[in-house]
This record gives structure tokens, C-alpha cells and sequence, in this order.
């Protein structure tokens, strides 16, 4: 069975982070809601490593499902879900306003701005920048996410502390630091990373640079879940 993980910085607010354990190199089934909130609704989208952010009222159906990369609401009752497998799962929220988020955060993603975008959702619905936490579950951490000169150039100057030197002509990316650089820059009160590293904990991540490496089935993800209450 999946072990939930929880932030100390969304202490009160319905979430977790889930771990594959469990669930085999396969494409999880989608985790009951009433893990972090009984009788609740689970709201996904087809994520496609874009920065667009999405205010939901109600779920999608199944065989409909939007593109997006972020979910927020306002809504009481409804469980907003992420999937993840080395990408910075981000769950925010704004205790005060009765809004939160989640946000699948790549590279991509992080450095196209879906996190903004996120918190502008968040913004129009009522939050205020200043009181967001965000909590950034496991994802692949800087030790394992070794890169090339080609990717390290997309982030153009000022990324320098993002990036450790590695082999020669390679670069070690700090993932996590730079989500957490992002929501810090762009005004929410406290970012909360758990720390926790997706490419060398397989017994209770998957991670999809591991299993690249490894020739193995590369479809395995864990979910991430925030709420709010009925």
C-alpha cells in the first residue's frame, strides 16, 4: 500500500504525497481521494509539461480530461491531483483565502512558468501571494540529474547556483532549488521541500530517469493531492 507523505508547512490543509510503494512498474491506478479527504471528488488533467494552470469547480470526465499542468480551486470537497516520477510535485495553498493548488513542475514547466501561472490562478480566485505556502514533494534531486551544456543554456545567466559542475561538459541541476527560487521570487510567504530524492529511493518512488537507465518500464508515477475541506 502507497505511504502518504505529508509537509508541516501545509499542517491543517488536506494533502499528501503519495509513494509508488506497491504498485509495480505500471501506470498507477488513481488513489482513492479519501486518503487526505473522506467523501471528496478527485480532479486530474492531461499533463503535458506546459505552464498552463487551470481553476476547476468539478471534476472532468475520464475519457475528457483538459491539458494542463497546474489545478486550483476554491471549491470545497474536491482532491487535486498530480502525477509525478523525477518532476517537482508542488502543492500550495492559502489557508486565510479557502484556495489551493497543485502543480506538476519539470524543467520545463519551471522554467516556462507554470508556477506563476499558478499562483496567478490562485490570485483570482481570492488568494493573496503573500500568505501561499507551497510544500515541493519527491522528485529527482540535484546529486542524481546530471545534464548538458545544451540544457544548462536554456536557463541563460543569473542560474549559475542551479548548477554544479559534473563529468566534463555536464552539469549536476538542483530541480527542487529552482522551483523553490521560482515561488520564493515571485512573492508566496514559505516553500517547505521535503527533500527527498525519486531516482535513489526505488523501494518507494518511481523515477523515470532511474528507469531509463535501468531499461525498465518507464510509466510509473506516484500521485500528490491537496484539498479542501467539505
Amino acid at each position: 500500500m502507497a505511504e502518504v507523505l505529508r509537509s508541516a508547512a501545509l499542517a491543517g490543509v488536506p494533502h499528501g504525497f503519495c509513494t509508488g510503494a506497491g504498485l509495480g512498474p505500471g501506470t498507477p491506478e488513481p488513489p482513492d481521494p479519501s486518503l487526505i479527504l473522506p467523501g471528496a471528488a478527485l480532479v486530474l488533467v492531461k499533463q503535458v509539461h506546459s505552464a498552463l494552470a487551470l481553476a476547476v469547480d468539478a471534476p472532468f470526465a475520464s475519457d475528457a480530461l483538459p491539458e494542463a499542468d497546474a489545478l486550483v480551486t476554491a471549491t470545497p470537497g474536491l482532491v487535486l491531483g498530480i502525477v509525478t516520477a523525477d518532476c517537482a510535485p508542488v502543492l500550495l495553498a492559502d489557508r486565510a483565502a479557502g484556495v489551493v493548488g497543485a502543480a506538476h513542475a519539470g524543467w520545463r514547466g519551471a522554467l516556462g512558468g507554470v508556477l506563476e501561472a499558478s499562483l496567478a490562478a490562485m490570485e483570482r480566485l481570492g488568494a493573496e501571494r503573500a500568505r501561499i505556502v507551497a510544500a515541493i514533494g519527491p522528485c529527482i534531486a540535484m546529486a542524481s540529474y546530471e545534464v548538458d551544456g545544451a540544457f544548462r543554456q536554456r536557463f541563460g545567466p543569473g542560474a549559475e547556483r542551479f548548477f554544479a559542475p559534473g563529468a566534463p561538459g555536464h552539469w549536476q541541476f538542483d530541480l527542487p532549488g529552482y522551483v523553490a527560487h521560482r515561488l520564493l521570487l515571485a512573492g508566496i510567504g514559505q516553500v517547505d521541500d521535503l527533500a527527498l530524492d525519486t531516482y535513489t529511493d526505488p523501494a518507494r518512488f518511481h523515477s523515470f530517469r532511474r528507469a531509463t537507465h535501468r531499461s525498465e518500464p518507464t510509466y510509473g508515477r506516484q500521485f500528490s493531492l491537496v484539498a479542501l475541506p467539505s
